[in-house]
């Protein structure tokens, strides 16, 4: 169980930039075979709920800075391949419900849609890998480019119902329009992504 004090460690920021004086310990290449300080576990209390909201000990993190830094620290224990948050100086397991990141936004731009992630990262969308799930929510694959990439992204309703205008019907399929051609949601996908 993560204790209330290491949590509040896991907030420290850390140096601007690391230098070899000041390299963090999740530079360290043994960093996540390290065991936990004594009295404490790699197990934890905190969740991500369906809707993109942390829980700890089942109780919403309510603090938005915290959250804030709690969806860029969202990783994949490069051995097991659990997710983790890590902060470059602690890491913890989390249990996440359904996608580990979620779009917040949608952009159209220069003939891209680019997506807002939970992380506050931006990227363009890839239509034809997404899919749909359970009660019509999208999800994008994204971060392929990221250590344990890619993730999957989940499309709060705000994002996806911003999609709206971009939609088109294709028999049974829906297509969206980018840079003056129609892409079939869904068609290149190759089945959900091992975290959705």
């Amino acid at each position: 169980m993560l204790r209330p004090r290491r949590f509040a460690q896991m907030l420290r920021p850390g140096p601007p930039s690391p230098t070899l004086e000041s390299l963090r310990p999740g530079d360290h290449p043994e960093f996540f075979r390290l065991a936990p300080p004594e009295g404490a576990s790699r197990e934890s209390t905190i969740a991500l709920d369906r809707e993109g909201h942390f829980f700890h000990d089942g109780v919403k993190v309510e603090h938005p800075g915290l959250a804030r830094a709690m969806h860029t620290w969202i990783r994949r224990h490069p051995d097991d391949g659990r997710f983790i948050l890590s902060n470059g100086y602690d890491w913890v397991y989390i249990a996440v419900e359904d996608a580990p990141f979620f779009v917040r936004r949608v952009d159209p731009e220069g003939g891209a849609i680019w997506l807002e992630l939970s992380d506050g990262t931006r990227e363009p969308w890839d239509p034809a890998h997404s899919r749909v799930g359970q009660g019509g929510a999208l999800y994008a694959p994204v971060k392929a480019s990221s250590e344990g990439g890619p993730f999957a992204a989940k499309f709060t309703r705000h994002a996806q119902l911003s999609l709206a205008p971009l939609l088109l019907e294709r028999g049974d399929k829906v297509a969206v329009e980018l840079g003056g051609r129609s892409i079939v949601i869904g068609e290149g996908a190759e089945g959900p992504p091992a975290d959705a």
